[in-house]
C-alpha cells in the first residue's frame, strides 16, 4: 500500500525539513515490512489567487490531481481526534483491506477547501488550535513512524 504526504507548501531548508526528512528515512525499512511502500512526501506550490477562497479551490484541484486512488486523510482542526493506537490500527485496517494507497493531506496558510474535507475517508485534527502547516507535517510523518513502530513491535512508542 502507498503512503504518502501531500502537502501544500515547499518547505524550506532549516530544521522542520530537517525532521520531516528523519522520520521519512527512519520509516523507510519499517514500511517494507509492513506492506507498505516507501513513505512519499509530495509537495505542492501554494496558489497565487488573490482571495482565500479561490486559493483554496485552486489548491483542492491541485490536491485532487494527486490522490485519485485510495483513501484520503484530511489534517483540519474540526477533524476528529484520534490515539495513536487507533491510528496505526486504521493504516493496518487499510492494508489488510487491500486499498492501494492513503493520502494523508495537509492544507497551506487558509486551510483546506471544504471539497477536500467532503472527499476525505478521514478528516483528523491535531487539536483545536490552528497550527502551521509545517510543524503538522511533522506531527503526521512522526505519526506514520510511529504507527510503522506499533505494528513492527519496536518500542519506540510507550503507552
Amino acid at each position: 500500500m502507498r503512503l504518502a504526504v501531500v502537502a501544500i507548501g515547499r518547505l524550506k531548508a532549516g530544521p522542520e525539513r530537517i525532521l520531516v526528512e528523519r522520520y521519512l528515512e527512519r520509516s523507510a525499512p519499517l514500511a517494507r515490512t509492513l506492506g507498505f511502500g516507501v513513505l512519499d512526501h509530495i509537495e505542492i506550490g501554494e496558489s497565487r489567487a488573490k482571495r482565500p477562497a479561490e486559493r483554496k479551490a485552486e489548491e483542492a484541484a491541485a490536491i485532487a490531481a494527486r490522490c485519485r486512488d485510495g483513501a484520503v486523510v484530511a489534517f483540519d482542526e474540526r477533524g476528529a481526534s484520534l490515539t495513536s493506537t487507533a491510528f496505526a490500527d486504521r493504516c493496518a485496517a487499510w492494508r489488510d483491506q487491500g486499498i492501494g494507497a492513503v493520502y494523508f493531506v495537509i492544507g497551506g496558510a487558509d486551510g483546506l477547501d471544504p471539497a477536500i474535507r467532503e472527499r476525505a475517508d478521514l478528516v483528523l485534527s491535531f487539536g483545536a488550535a490552528t497550527l502551521p502547516h509545517q510543524l503538522v507535517r511533522i506531527l503526521v510523518v512522526e505519526q506514520l513512524y510511529r504507527s510503522m513502530t506499533m505494528l513492527t513491535g519496536h518500542p519506540y512508542h510507550r503507552a
